[in-house]
């Protein structure tokens, strides 16, 4: 119930923080200020700017791009339940030893045998493959974007604010 309380403190934290900094979609897709910058000291302070500028939507567009990430690969959105489950599940209903037979089974040793399925398991699943992938894709629409939209005219007067 405790780790319930905080889940939604931080949700609730997220959502007072980050959410609130989400451009809407017309002005994040505004296809009238896209243009080629005219060289490499323009496109760098586009970037600058549109990166803060828009950092809750690439936030937003990372999260979506890891949500299909995962639901992309059956295989690492298993092993990542398997294991979370399996951590779940000693910690609940294991936490003394139970005595089988001749055999004392102890929290140490369902670890033991969650690590020896769950870690060849997570292996096989690619999880490196799949967090690169989403690093490149990120970062190349993420930057495409960066680069290509032109700042607002609020941003002749940030400069002028900063100073203040």
């Amino acid at each position: 119930m405790e780790a319930l309380m905080r889940v939604t403190d931080v949700v609730k934290r997220l959502k007072e923080t980050r959410l609130n900094a989400l451009r809407p979609p017309t002005e994040f897709f505004d296809f009238h200020r896209i243009s080629r910058p005219e060289d490499v000291n323009q496109a760098v302070s586009r970037i600058s700017y549109n990166t803060r500028y828009f950092s809750a939507n690439y936030m937003f567009i990372i999260a979506l791009l890891g949500v299909y990430a995962l639901l992309t690969s059956p295989l690492l959105l298993f092993s990542l339940a398997f294991l979370t489950g399996g951590f779940a599940a000693i910690n609940k209903f294991a936490p003394d030893p139970v005595q089988v037979g001749d055999h004392v089974i102890t929290q140490k040793s369902l670890y033991t045998a969650l690590f020896v399925i769950g870690i060849p398991l997570l292996w096989l699943s690619s999880p490196f493959m799949t967090f690169f992938w989403l690093v490149g894709a990120s970062s190349c629409l993420i930057l495409g974007h960066a680069c290509l939209i032109e700042p607002g005219i609020e941003s002749e007067y940030s400069t002028i604010q900063d100073a203040v």
